[in-house]
């Protein structure tokens, strides 16, 4: 349910599977769908491995995760503003990027977003019963976690689609691009000046 929950609050995982969706389609926000979903599955993993928790101990370490973040992702945002990156795109201009590159895109939009290993961190121990099955209660949640969002991602993905074909217009794609990308910087300057002490 909590995961439910996360999912379903709009951050820069949803913004770029939805922006990806209003400019290529909604089969290519799966594959932002699924960039997103490896980047939580590294800290994921990160934090079984328990190094996810010395790193949010460490203050330097995570201000320096968290700085690299936060100027990815406020370029991510310029960029989208200026009508590139993530940006919606007219009909006749749809990119033909390749998938693996939005993927890769994706992952590191996830990646640059130090809450997501925050989140894991704190969260994961919370689920661990240290008499039971390590390694096969953290199997069951990292797919539990997987199978949720793919399923929230792709509803806004498709949703998002939809509302594309209706608003493909210059005026709505130059619009959507720079609310898009104004969030975008936004998110990277408060992850950036936020308070980590």
């Amino acid at each position: 349910m909590t995961e439910l929950v996360l999912c379903l609050t709009p951050g820069p995982a949803v913004l770029f599977v939805m922006a990806t969706a209003l400019g290529q389609g909604a089969r290519r926000s799966i594959w932002a769908n699924l960039g997103i979903l490896s980047g939580n599955t590294f800290y994921f993993v990160l934090s079984a491995a328990g190094l996810g928790a010395v790193l949010v101990a460490s203050h330097s370490a995570f201000r320096i995760v968290r700085y690299a973040g936060a100027a990815y992702l406020v370029y991510l945002g310029v960029a989208t503003f200026r009508g590139r990156g993530v940006a919606v795109q007219p009909a006749a201009d749809r990119s033909n990027e390749p998938g693996v590159r939005v993927l890769a895109r994706a992952f590191l939009t996830q990646a640059a977003n130090p809450k997501a290993l925050l989140f894991f961190a704190a969260l994961l121990p919370q689920f661990i019963s240290p008499t039971g099955a390590v390694g096969r209660q953290i199997l069951i949640l990292c797919l539990t976690s997987v199978i949720v969002e793919f399923a929230v991602l792709f509803a806004y993905g498709t949703l998002a689609s939809s509302a594309a074909r209706l608003l493909r217009t210059p005026r709505f794609t130059k619009a959507t691009n720079r609310m898009a990308g104004t969030l975008l910087v936004g998110a990277g300057l408060g992850l950036g000046l936020a308070d980590s002490d």
